[in-house]
């Protein structure tokens, strides 16, 4: 990209002095590289994308515009890209699509409103690994995150396998030898954490939950991301029943039993990593899912390590029941897939003109365009009547309406189409905590009106006798309110409990407590403290402390706290309780 922006300047612009490179080989080659590529796309993958409908050759003009010549090539909507050399930034089909929107004028794509509404919600994987994670934790093993990069040596030729047979991704050009492939397993990098914690007590109990990269020819990116869970523990015996036991624990939260056929089972194998006899593969389902079993001791000393090693690494990705991975070229569905009948929009409509009750609510009366733009205010920074998930107090105001909004009141009708979807749910809802529909005013009868105007003939006192009761009702309540205005407001406090971890055992504790005590707040009332052992000679600062819930918060105290670096490495809320 240099060379073709200085070229430019040259004395002939726009040219570029060729040098010849010859490696020590005797290999020559050409530089610069000034190629040209072509891709070749469809009209429809950009039009669907970006959300506009345009002509074939019109996306092709929009492309030559931004300078990536164009031109369609008659099979279909079939578009011919050139990409030359100044446009690197051009790595796949969804960059250039990104040009022809550039190019198109984001504020000339119609806004239109999306035909589902989806709560969102934890990545399926990810969520699977955070529960995993804290369990293998409770275990007694120690999480370790290493690089996903690592040399060539220590996934191949430390784990007594080649390089060739590894389905790893290369780096092009490495800068480093310790990162030149993606790794293919999490077992090196956990192997080389505990070279450097030698020193640590025994035994040594790692995991790690993360990605390895391996190829993949059907990807788009010739490769794939695979989720995998590794653990290792390191004693002055192999320690095979500890890492058995926890490939049981870990089938026990995954809901999997010991059984052949639907179960998991472990079955001898044969690995150049593992010692000979002491491998075993483990099957989910009939499936091969990983492996476990004690270190060879050539890898062992590969890795600078002197005692004895087990090791447990599987894939956790078949347990969801399907694949983690949404391929880049799959359309996102637009309309619901699920296999269950939900109500047409006719239906909805007699279902709520049944459950209808009045159409008056706190926002006015709904059948009017009145009250209909004061709701659509009140839900404009809002996805919901009350909270922050659906209630029956959305339920009751939808059925207030009597018929769908228009699509002008853009966030009562995105709020309608929303609360329509939960029809089929609406029992399970939680409750409302509110009244929002008001009841309906009952037409007044002839009778009641002719009641009205009938003349009492045995009058009494009782006019008279009702404006004393009201008297005397509002000088009580104004003595009430007297009386409340002058009673102190409760002020809500609540008693916290900070464990403040220093960074090793050289830490001054007294400085420490002297600095945690110097924080000063509207609200804090410091109370008494202890050290509490941690491990390795390392104690903590266990302080206890009283806060006035509206003063002082709990991220106050530790940003104060952390404040102090140089002595405090973190801090941790051991209890909370309200008083």
């Amino acid at each position: 990209m240099m060379v073709t922006m200085f070229s430019e300047y040259c004395a002939q612009p726009f040219t570029v002095e060729e040098a010849e490179v010859v490696y020590p080989d005797g290999k020559t080659c050409i530089y610069p590289e000034l190629a040209y590529r072509k891709e070749k796309l469809s009209g429809k993958f950009i039009n669907q994308k970006v959300g506009i409908n345009e002509s074939t050759e019109k996306i092709a003009h929009l492309l030559t515009r931004m300078c990536l010549l164009s031109q369609a090539t008659g099979v279909g909507d079939e578009i011919e890209v050139e990409i030359p050399p100044t446009r690197s930034d051009i790595i796949h089909a969804c960059d250039i699509m990104e040009d022809a929107a550039i190019a198109y004028g984001f504020n000339n794509i119609t806004r239109t409103t999306p035909r589902t509404y989806t709560v969102a919600n934890q990545f399926p994987l990810n969520k699977l690994t955070e529960l995993l994670r804290q369990d293998l934790a409770a275990a007694g093993f120690t999480e370790a995150l290493n690089f996903a990069l690592c040399s060539q040596e220590d996934i191949a030729e430390k784990l007594g396998k080649k390089i060739s047979e590894m389905r790893a991704v290369h780096i092009s050009n490495p800068k480093t030898a310790e990162f030149q492939v993606a790794r293919t397993t999490l077992l090196p990098g956990l192997l080389k954490t505990i070279a450097a914690n030698r020193k640590m007590p025994l035994p040594l109990k790692l995991f790690e939950i993360s990605d390895v990269v391996l190829k993949d020819e059907t990807k788009d990116v010739g490769a794939r991301n695979s989720r995998r869970f590794c653990a290792v523990y390191y004693n002055k015996s192999p320690g095979f029943e500890v890492i058995h036991g926890l490939l049981d624990r870990t089938m026990q939260l995954l809901e999997v039993k010991p059984a052949r056929g639907e179960g998991y089972h472990i079955q001898t194998a044969d690995d150049s990593t593992f010692f000979p006899g002491r491998c075993a593969d483990i099957f989910v389902r009939g499936k091969n899912v990983g492996r476990l079993g004690v270190l060879h001791p050539d890898v062992i000393n590969r890795f600078e390590l002197t005692m004895p090693c087990s090791a447990l690494e599987m894939d956790i990705e078949p347990f969801l029941g399907h694949t983690a991975e949404t391929p880049l070229t799959r359309d996102v569905p637009m309309k619901e897939v699920v296999k269950h009948r939900f109500p047409t929009r006719d239906e909805s409509q007699q279902s709520a003109h049944s459950r209808l009750t009045s159409t008056k609510t706190v926002f006015g009366d709904v059948s009017t365009q009145v009250g209909l733009e004061a709701l659509s205010d009140f839900l404009a920074d809002k996805s919901y009547i009350e909270g922050f998930v659906a209630s029956q107090a959305d339920m009751i105001v939808f059925d207030a309406i009597p018929s769908p909004p228009s699509p002008t009141l853009c966030h009562l009708w995105r709020w309608y189409n929303h609360i329509n979807s939960f029809q089929t749910d609406r029992a399970r809802l939680p409750s409302a905590k509110s009244r929002y529909v008001l009841p309906a005013t009952p037409p007044a009868t002839p009778n009641d009106a002719s009641d009205e105007e009938d003349i009492d003939l045995f009058g009494s006192d009782d006019e008279a006798e009702s404006a004393e009761v009201a008297r005397i009702k509002e000088k009580r309540l104004a003595e009430y309110a007297a009386k409340k205005s002058k009673k102190p407001a409760l002020i809500a406090k609540s008693s916290i409990l900070l464990d403040v971890k220093p960074w090793d055992d050289e830490t001054d504790m007294s400085k420490l407590e002297e600095c945690v005590r110097s924080v000063s707040m509207d609200g804090l009332l410091w109370g008494q403290s202890k050290l509490v052992p941690v491990g390795y000679g390392i104690k903590k600062l266990q302080i206890g402390c009283v806060v006035e819930d509206d003063k002082v918060g709990t991220d106050m105290l530790e940003e104060a706290i952390t404040a102090f670096e140089e002595y405090v490495q973190s801090v941790d809320v051991a209890a909370f309780n309200k008083i």
